[in-house]
């Protein structure tokens, strides 16, 4: 193994537990960023390029046809190879949250569409499912697997939030575990069954999760009932027959008691489980090499990379897999620096020198992006999303060596996706920038009539001088619906002037105007 320090940009801030990569043909791209996607990169899907241990971001495209796709954190997702072709595969995306903190139960396909030195376009569809389909959920996995010809994909674990009718005012957003049912997902026929198990008692989430044709093996993981990392191995068997699939559950020896774990493929056979935690405040720095052979699985030791002193004393670090035997690590930035929340980045290379080259993944393999979510019990979180760009250092960034689930209540902002009126035209999937000041969000302003309430400053008819004008002034504003019902307190009252009498312009004095011989008459007298 061997260990790089890569640099990034000035907006290495927004490099943030809980993104995902995605590998098409050896080009890397990420995807899930904090925010809602900015207009230098709509989609939100950028080329992760590094060159001489430099990285940078290019933004991708959507072909037309495409969906409109969320920045999602946390989601679960997998490849999923063609019929026609080995060479050709899309990405299986489902479930995760959005940067209203809102949790998908949305099932998505990627792929790739044309690629040239310019313009990267990918394709988005989404998928509908009948069923019992899976609610939403994020830190959880997917995996495909392959029985008697047929391919089913295979859903478990994660977290959501206490239903509504459970939730209290002091914690209106806590999570609990999934139930531990089994999905298999048949997306041919868009149809969706789940199993309950006797083996699988506790949900797990931010497990670890890899398949190799009709089999799924689901290793560590975290339970936020018992607050455990479960030490159990679970295999996973599926058989596809012509009638109903079966599905049956082995509990074997040899685990690993870790959440967030990243595991990246090597060979056709060989996988590496990097990093993780052992508890909530203890990184785990040993590295394992996982062998899948017939119907095996050995785990064993082997030697981990010469971690640097940074790595070794930090409270926390996160990273995704980067395909073909390579991982992406990050870690929080000292708080002297001059970007308190900046991290710094790794690149881990699993494979040496002379196996470094271009193989094709025959088995499927789907880990959850290193992300422990601290929930309401632990103090570690692990995976987040990544974002570069020109505007980038507008978007807010939680203190990354503290980081809690609570911070990201911050980050809500459902108010800019309403219908504040009945002609009411601002959509998510089409809204772009009206106004100059506008980035990534509408211009709302606040109503007052009644308690108050927001209203899009595009659909009230408001010029961008009015806009600025009522942003600066303390004054009140009523929409186009109420403007009638408050003229008497929009329009300002009449001020009465006090009436002054003029002054009376002053008299000129009269001037007498002598004559000469008068003059010397006068001055005689005055002498004598």
């Amino acid at each position: 193994m061997s260990l790089q320090m890569v640099s990034t940009s000035s907006n290495s801030s927004l490099l943030q537990p809980g993104f995902s990569l995605l590998n098409f043909d050896g080009h890397v791209f990420f995807f899930g960023q904090k925010g809602w996607p900015k207009r230098s990169c709509p989609t939100g899907v950028f080329l992760l390029d590094i060159k001489q241990n430099e990285l940078k971001m290019k933004p991708a495209f959507f072909s037309k046809d495409s969906c409109y796709l969320p920045p999602l954190r946390y989601p679960a997702l997998c490849t999923l190879r063609n019929d026609g072709g080995a060479d050709e595969y899309q990405y299986i995306i489902h479930g995760g949250k959005t940067p209203n903190n809102e949790l998908s139960d949305k099932i998505y396909f990627m792929s790739l569409v044309s690629k040239t030195s310019k313009k990267i376009t990918f394709q988005c569809i989404e998928k509908d499912l009948g069923g019992d389909v899976p609610e939403a959920r994020y830190g959880h996995t997917i995996n495909v697997v392959h029985s008697r010809g047929k391919s089913m994909s295979v859903l478990f674990g994660g977290r959501t939030y206490t239903p509504l009718a459970q939730r209290t005012t002091e914690k209106w957003n806590s999570v609990v575990d999934c139930l531990p049912s089994v999905f298999l997902i048949d997306f041919e026929f868009g149809c969706c069954t789940s199993y309950i198990l006797p083996e699988l008692q506790d949900g797990l989430s931010f497990h670890v999760s890899i398949a190799r044709d009709d089999t799924v093996y689901i290793l560590g993981g975290h339970s936020l009932q018992n607050n455990t990392r479960s030490p159990n191995l679970y295999k996973l068997k599926i058989d596809l027959p012509l009638g109903s699939p079966a599905v049956t559950c082995t509990i074997l020896p040899g685990g690993i008691s870790v959440s967030s774990a990243i595991v990246t493929q090597i060979s056709d056979t060989e996988f590496v489980l990097v990093g993780g935690y052992h508890s909530d405040n203890q990184k785990r720095l040993a590295c394992n090499t996982i062998v899948l052979e017939d119907s095996k699985i050995d785990i064993v030791e082997s030697v981990s990379p010469e971690w640097t002193p940074d790595i070794k004393h930090c409270r926390m670090w996160f990273g995704c897999d980067m395909g073909r035997g390579s991982i992406l690590l990050g870690i929080p930035g000292a708080n002297k620096q001059i970007i308190p929340d900046a991290n710094y980045f790794y690149i881990l290379r699993c494979k040496g020198a002379e196996e470094d080259k271009e193989e094709e993944l025959i088995t499927q393999i789907c880990s959850q992006t290193s992300s422990e979510d601290p929930g309401d019990t632990a103090a570690l979180e692990d995976s987040e999303e990544f974002c570069f760009s020109a505007e980038a250092n507008s978007f807010d960034a939680d203190d990354a060596d503290t980081y809690n689930e609570d911070d990201e209540e911050d980050e809500s902002e459902t108010g800019y996706w309403i219908t504040c009126c009945a002609s009411c035209n601002i959509d998510i999937n089409t809204w772009v920038p009206f106004y100059s000041t506008e980035l990534n969000k509408p211009a709302m302003i606040l109503c007052s009539s009644g308690a108050g309430h927001w209203v899009h400053a595009q659909c009230m008819d408001l010029s961008e001088t009015i806009l600025l004008r009522l942003s600066e002034a303390n004054v009140k504003y009523f929409c186009n619906k109420h403007v009638d019902l408050n003229k008497g307190l929009q329009t300002p009252q009449k001020v009465v002037r006090l009436k002054k009498p003029p002054m009376k312009p002053l008299r000129k004095k009269k001037t007498m105007t002598l004559s000469t011989s008068t003059k010397k008459s006068f001055l005689r007298r005055l002498f004598e």
